[in-house]
């Protein structure tokens, strides 16, 4: 916990120091970043510094401080580049200043461009400040548009629920098309846009519309009221229409025990990507689900991120760690090349790293009027015993 408590000291140094790192005054611009994200530092030290959590460490705490890590690492690559920016991190959860007071405040007057890891509201918030200022907003974390319109600066990295719908239905179009396609979902709001959007999508594909059967199962479902609805000569394959993981991993235990009289591919949502699927109820079972962030372990700029994240802090990287630094070390250099020009070239792949951004402009169907910017790249990971077997 010493080593924890340090870290999270010089985490604080690190962040007053930021401003430094830029260069002298110079005849080149220098451009202006600022990052929020939730490190809770008011929560993890009392008035006297005093680490208040003893030898634990709040699961509460990770995702923010594990972001922040990985743009920090990114902040030292650039660092060494020469890069012209200077960079403002900002904590999300700070009881001083607080977030809707750094909003309205002058402080985000100079800024070029926000990145940041957001709530729902901190997203419309920071959103609008954007379109007010007219410059890029990166929403990292957020999968969905905030109630945010007319707002070509606002960026989803983290890929809608209407967009994983999509893609879904494209890649069984593309690969299970001929083959029986049920729905199985259970009774709730969520569940009902799911299928909403699937019916919308059916009505609008420009290829052949899909056959899916919808069925609606009780909270208490037993294999034998799946089994009537799968198919004993081909293999089905199954989408699991809801967030809700319990009923994922529900599903795919009961389809697991049909699977050797009735053959069953299972298709999920883009919250299975840290569901566990290693235990033996899963076995032999191949489950699909999308997901906008993929690190492949060969990949080499992901083991240096590794090596260095095992020197410098003793542990192996997150997922939110990757996407900390490649947020910040793409969009920073698009910023530093592409400057005023910034909003017009958000979709420019040129310093792509681990995972392939495709920032599409999204349209309002009725007026055909840009909403916002999405990232419209979804990979397709099989697992079958809780192991990656290929990625589409």
């Amino acid at each position: 916990m010493k080593r924890m408590k340090a870290g999270l000291i010089v985490l604080l140094v690190f962040i007053q120091a930021i401003p430094a790192f830029s260069q002298k005054d110079s005849v080149f611009r220098r451009f202006h970043i600022a990052i929020f994200t939730p490190l809770y530092l008011d929560s993890a030290f009392d008035a006297t510094e005093t680490y208040r959590f003893g030898k634990t460490f709040p699961r509460f705490m990770n995702a923010g401080l594990e972001f922040y890590e990985g743009a920090q690492l990114a902040i030292d690559s650039l660092q060494k580049e020469g890069a012209m920016l200077e960079i403002h991190v900002y904590d999300t959860r700070a009881s001083s200043p607080r977030f809707d007071d750094i909003v309205k405040s002058d402080s985000l007057k100079k800024m070029d461009m926000i990145i940041g890891h957001v709530t729902a509201y901190e997203a419309k918030l920071l959103a609008d400040s954007a379109a007010r200022k007219n410059i890029p907003f990166i929403n990292v974390n957020f999968p969905n548009d905030a109630g945010v319109t007319n707002n070509p600066n606002f960026v989803i990295l983290n890929s809608t629920l209407k967009t994983h719908c999509e893609g879904l239905y494209r890649f069984l179009q593309k690969n299970f098309a001929l083959s029986p396609i049920i729905v199985f979902r259970k009774k709730g709001q969520q569940e009902d846009r799911l299928t909403d959007y699937f019916k919308e999508i059916e009505k609008t594909t420009a290829s052949v519309p899909l056959k899916l059967k919808y069925v609606v199962l009780d909270e208490n479902f037993t294999p034998q009221q799946l089994s009537p609805h799968l198919n004993a000569d081909k293999t089905t394959a199954a989408i699991a229409g809801s967030l809700d993981i319990n009923f994922a991993q529900r599903i795919c235990q009961q389809l697991a025990t049909l699977n050797a009289t009735h053959a069953t591919t299972v298709f999920g949502m883009p919250t299975w990507d840290g569901a566990d699927f290693t235990r033996s109820e899963y076995k032999d079972l191949e489950i699909y689900y999308s997901t906008p962030f993929y690190i492949a372990p060969e990949d080499r700029n992901a083991n240096l991120i590794q090596q260095v994240f095992k020197t410098r802090f003793y542990s192996r990287p997150s997922d939110m760690v990757y996407r900390g630094y490649e947020t910040m070390y793409h969009f920073g250099k698009l910023l530093i090349q592409h400057k005023e020009n910034i909003n017009s070239s958000l979709s420019d792949k040129k310093y792509l790293l681990f995972t392939q951004f495709d920032i599409q402009p999204v349209l309002d169907k009725k007026t055909m009027t840009l909403d916002y910017f999405e990232n419209k790249k979804l990979y397709f990971v099989k697992k079958i015993d809780g192991v990656v077997r290929a990625v589409y």
